[in-house]
C-alpha cells in the first residue's frame, strides 16, 4: 500500500534544495514550450504530437519519484485514531499507537483494518498521510495578521470571517487523526476568539477524536451546511486578491513571506474552507456607509435557523428576506372591551370626585396610550378568547393604571446627552433620568437560587430554589396570610404543604413545597394591578411541569404537564388566563388556567427554549433560544412571524418594550441586541456587561432599559442613543481574562451606556420596574469562598 509523502518528509543531505529543483523545472519547461512553438509555427504536426507525447510521459514520472511505498505497520498506526468501539461508538478503541499492532491481533486483524478503513468516512489515507498538520496553524495566523493590519474600515466585516474558518481547521486537524496538533492550534488562537463565541469553542474543545466528530450535532452542522457572511464588494475583491495572490502583506516577523512556499499552502487551506463551507451575501453598501456591528448581525449557519418561507423548501441564509415575506405586524395596544370602558370610566370619575382633583387625572388614556405612529392596532377579534363578562376586580385593575400613570416617575435619558458631569446641575439631573433601584440580596443559600420575582404591588417577592420548593417574603414585613379555616387535608393535594404551612403560620415568609426538581422560573399574576397583592403565583421546574398556586390558600392547585424535559421559564399573558412556557425539549407552549392541556406548540428552535415574554398586546410571544436565536410567534396560528439573529451564544433573557415597538435580547455573549419588532432588523448592538446577563427590563416610557447580570452590577442604557463605537472603557475584565481582538482584556461600553450600579458580590438574577418606575433588583450574595 503506497501513499504520497508530506510535504515536510526529511531529505538526505546530499538531495537538492526545493529552490535549485524549482529552477531545474522551470528552466526545462521553457525550453520545451519552445520547441512546441517551433514545431508549431513550422507545421511540423506529427513532430509536435510526438514530442508533447514524450513531454507528459516524462512529467508523470517525475510526479512518481515522490511516492513512496510504505508498509502496512506504519499506515494502521497512522489510521488507528479512527476505530471505534463497538459498545460505544463515541470512543476510540486504540488511541496509543505504540500498542496498535498488538490491540489489533488481540481483535483479529482482518476484520479490524476493515473496520478502521470503513471509519474513515470521507477523509481519505493519502489525504491523512500526505498532509501536513502546519499548514493550517500557518494559514491561519497570516489570516488573522491580514485581516488585524487591514484598513479600520474593512476590519469589522472581516473578522466575522475568522471563526468559521478557525472552526472548520480545528475539526479537520481532528478528524484527521492530528490530536496534538488540533490542541495546540486550539490553544493557540481560541483565546482570541473568546469575547464572542465562547459556548462554542467550549464545545469544539470537548471534541477529541473523529469518532466525537462524526457523531457531534454542531460539528455535523458546520460540515453540513453554508456559514452565512456579508461582506461588502469592495472588501470581498480584497479578500479574493489575498487568497489568490497573496496581497496585504504578511505576519511580522514571519519569515516566510507570503510567496513562499508554506505561505502558499496555508493560503490553499483557507481556500478550501472559503470555497466549500462559506457562503458570501456580497452587498453593494460601503464598509464605512454602515455601523462596525453590522456586518455580525446575521453571520452563522443560518439556513438551518429560518423556517422555510410559505412553506417551500428552498433555503433562506438571511433573515430579513424571511422577515419581509411573513407581512405586517399588529403591534398597537390591546383593545379594552367597551362595557368594561364604560364602568372604568364611571369608576374613574367618581375616584376623581372623592379625592378632590380634576377629571382630566383620572382619564382612561393615560393608561391606555395610543398605537405609535404607524402601527396597526388589533381589534377584537384578533384577541385570544377571554371570558364574556369582567368583574370588578378588572374594574379596578384599570382605575388602578390610571392612577399609577399619573404618578409615575418619568424617567428621560436623553436629557444626560451632553451633559457635563462636572456642572452643578449635574447630579439633579441624573437623579431625574435614572431609576431609583431597590435591591434584595439572599445570604446563606449554598444550594443556589435559579430565580426571583417581585408582585406588581412591590408587597412580596418569590425565589424558587434548586432544593425544590419557592419560598415567599412579604417585603413590608407583614404577616402572610394563612389557610383558609374551611379547607382540609383532604381538599389539598400535598400534605406535606399542609403541615409546613402550619409550622409557619403568622411569619413573614412562606414555604412552598410540591416541585420534585429545581425551580428555573416563578411569575406573579399580573391582574392584581398595584394596588391589591396577587391571588396566584406561577412556577416552573426541572421535574418538566409548571404549577399554579393559589396566594389565598399557599397551596398548588394545579400541575401542568405536557414537556418532555426541564421547563426553564414561565410567564404570564399580560391579559391574564393564559400563560406560556419554555422547555429544554426545544419547544414553548401556550397554556390556559381552565384547563390542564396545552393550547399551542411552538416548536422550530434547533436548541433549548430557555426564555419566553409576551408581547403587551398578547398577539405575539417572543422566544429565546440556545440556537442562538429569539424568534416571534403568533400566538394563535403557532406560526413563526419573525427570526432575529445577531447573537454568537445562547439567548438567556428577553424583554419586550410597553410601547410594543422594541425587543431587547442578551445571553452569553454579553452583548443586549435591540431590534425593531416589526420589521425584524437590529437597531443596534449594547456592550458593557463582562459576564452572562441575566435579565432585562424597560421603563414604563420605553424609553430607558436596565439590564442585571453575573458580573454583579445592573446598568442602565439609553434606548433611543444610537449607540455606537465605545465613548468610555470599562477596565473591569472579564472572567476569564481572556484576550481579544483590538483592545485585549479589556471590555468596552457602548456610548448608550448612562450608568452602572455595582454590587459587592451579588450576581442579579432579576430586575423588574413596578407600575410607578421603580426598580425592584435580586440576587443572591456569592461568597469569596463560593467556586
Amino acid at each position: 500500500m503506497s501513499g504520497s509523502t508530506p510535504p515536510t518528509a526529511s531529505r538526505s543531505p546530499s538531495a537538492s534544495s526545493p529552490s535549485q529543483t524549482q529552477d531545474t523545472i522551470t528552466n526545462g519547461a521553457d525550453v520545451d514550450r519552445l520547441v512546441l512553438q517551433y514545431l508549431r509555427a513550422k507545421g511540423h504536426n506529427v513532430a509536435e504530437k510526438a514530442l508533447l507525447s514524450e513531454i507528459e510521459g516524462s512529467s508523470s514520472d517525475a510526479k512518481n519519484e515522490g511516492l513512496k511505498t510504505i508498509n502496512a505497520e506504519e499506515l494502521v498506526k497512522t489510521l488507528a485514531v479512527f476505530v471505534q468501539k463497538p459498545s460505544r461508538p463515541g470512543d476510540n478503541a486504540l488511541k496509543e499507537s505504540s500498542t496498535v499492532l498488538s490491540e489489533l491481533s488481540a481483535m483479529g486483524n482482518p476484520p479490524a483494518l476493515q473496520t478502521l478503513i470503513s471509519n474513515i468516512s470521507s477523509v481519505g489515507s493519502e489525504e491523512i498521510l500526505a498532509e501536513d498538520p502546519l499548514d493550517k496553524p500557518e494559514g491561519f495566523r497570516e489570516l488573522v495578521a491580514w485581516v488585524e493590519g487591514s484598513l479600520d474600515m474593512y476590519r469589522p466585516e472581516f473578522r466575522p470571517i475568522l471563526f468559521p474558518i478557525f472552526c472548520h481547521f480545528y475539526l479537520d486537524l481532528i478528524q484527521a487523526g492530528r490530536k496534538d496538533a488540533a490542541l495546540q492550534f486550539f490553544a493557540t488562537f481560541a483565546p482570541q476568539l473568546e469575547a464572542a463565541h465562547s459556548a462554542t469553542l467550549q464545545r469544539l474543545s470537548t471534541l477529541l477524536l473523529p469518532a466525537h466528530v462524526q457523531n457531534d450535532e454542531l460539528a455535523q452542522r458546520f460540515r453540513d451546511e453554508k456559514y452565512f457572511i456579508r461582506i461588502s464588494r469592495s472588501g470581498f475583491g480584497l479578500l479574493l486578491g489575498w487568497l489568490t495572490e497573496g496581497i496585504g502583506g504578511e505576519a511580522m516577523g514571519a519569515g516566510y513571506g507570503f510567496y513562499g512556499e508554506k505561505g502558499k499552502r496555508g493560503r490553499v487551506a483557507v481556500m478550501q474552507v472559503v470555497n466549500n463551507h462559506l457562503r458570501f451575501d456580497v452587498t453593494s453598501s460601503t464598509s464605512a456607509s454602515l455601523p462596525p456591528n453590522t456586518w455580525e448581525e446575521s453571520t452563522g449557519l443560518t439556513s438551518s435557523l429560518i423556517p422555510h418561507a410559505n412553506g417551500t423548501q428552498s433555503k433562506i441564509y438571511n433573515p430579513q428576506a424571511y422577515n419581509i415575506s411573513k407581512g405586517d405586524l399588529k403591534l398597537g395596544p390591546a383593545p379594552i372591551p367597551e362595557e368594561l370602558r364604560i364602568e372604568t370610566e364611571r369608576v374613574a370619575r367618581e375616584k376623581a370626585m372623592l379625592e378632590g382633583v380634576p377629571a382630566s387625572q383620572y382619564d382612561i388614556s393615560l393608561a391606555r396610550p395610543q398605537a405609535l405612529s404607524g402601527m396597526v392596532a388589533p381589534t377584537e377579534a384578533d384577541m385570544l378568547p377571554l371570558p364574556p363578562n369582567f368583574k370588578a376586580i378588572d374594574v379596578e385593575r384599570e382605575v388602578s393604571a390610571i392612577r399609577d400613570a399619573r404618578k409615575r416617575i418619568r424617567l428621560e435619558p436623553s436629557t444626560l446627552n451632553g451633559l457635563d458631569p462636572t456642572s452643578s446641575q449635574a447630579s439633579a439631573i441624573r437623579a431625574r433620568a435614572l431609576p431609583s433601584i431597590c435591591a434584595y440580596t439572599l445570604h446563606d443559600v449554598p444550594e443556589g437560587a435559579p430565580c426571583c420575582t417581585f408582585s406588581q404591588d412591590s408587597s412580596l417577592m418569590a425565589v424558587g430554589f434548586s432544593e425544590s420548593y419557592i419560598r415567599l417574603w412579604n417585603l413590608k414585613g407583614e404577616k402572610l396570610r394563612g389557610m383558609r379555616s374551611d379547607f382540609s387535608a383532604t381538599s389539598i393535594r400535598d400534605s406535606t404543604s399542609l403541615r409546613k404551612i402550619k409550622e409557619k403560620k403568622g411569619s413573614s415568609t412562606r414555604k412552598l413545597i410540591g416541585h420534585s426538581g429545581p425551580v428555573y422560573s416563578v411569575d406573579f399574576d399580573p391582574l392584581s394591578g398595584s394596588a391589591a397583592p396577587p391571588k396566584y403565583l406561577l412556577s416552573a421546574s426541572a421535574d418538566g411541569t409548571s404549577r399554579l398556586w393559589s396566594m389565598d390558600t399557599m397551596t398548588d392547585l394545579v400541575a401542568f404537564r405536557g414537556h418532555e424535559n426541564p421547563v426553564w421559564d414561565v410567564k404570564w399573558s399580560p391579559l391574564g388566563t393564559y400563560f406560556a412556557t419554555a422547555s429544554r425539549d426545544r419547544t414553548a407552549r401556550l397554556w390556559s388556567t381552565d384547563r390542564i392541556a396545552c393550547v399551542r406548540i411552538y416548536a422550530g428552535h434547533l436548541g433549548d427554549v430557555d426564555c419566553v415574554r409576551f408581547h403587551p398586546n398578547s398577539l405575539y410571544l417572543a422566544t429565546g433560544s440556545s440556537d442562538w436565536t429569539a424568534r416571534l410567534w403568533d400566538v394563535q396560528k403557532g406560526s413563526c412571524v419573525r427570526v432575529f439573529l445577531g447573537h454568537q451564544g445562547p439567548v438567556s433573557t428577553l424583554a419586550i418594550s410597553p410601547d410594543g415597538r422594541y425587543l431587547a435580547s442578551a445571553g452569553e455573549d454579553l452583548a443586549i441586541n435591540l431590534w425593531d419588532v416589526g420589521s425584524g432588523k437590529r437597531i443596534k448592538k449594547m456592550t458593557g456587561h463582562t459576564a452572562s446577563i441575566y435579565s432585562l427590563a424597560f421603563s414604563a416610557e420605553s424609553s430607558l432599559l436596565l439590564s442585571g447580570g453575573a458580573d454583579w452590577t445592573v446598568r442602565c442604557w439609553d434606548v433611543r442613543n444610537s449607540g455606537g463605537p465605545p465613548s468610555k472603557r470599562d477596565t473591569t475584565t472579564s472572567s476569564n481574562n481572556s484576550p481579544k481582538f483590538g483592545e485585549e482584556g479589556i471590555i468596552e461600553s457602548t456610548s448608550d451606556m448612562i450608568s452602572a450600579f455595582p454590587t459587592k458580590r451579588t450576581p442579579i438574577i432579576n430586575v423588574q420596574f413596578t407600575p410607578r418606575n421603580l426598580c425592584l433588583v435580586g440576587g443572591i450574595y456569592q461568597s469569596p469562598e463560593t467556586r
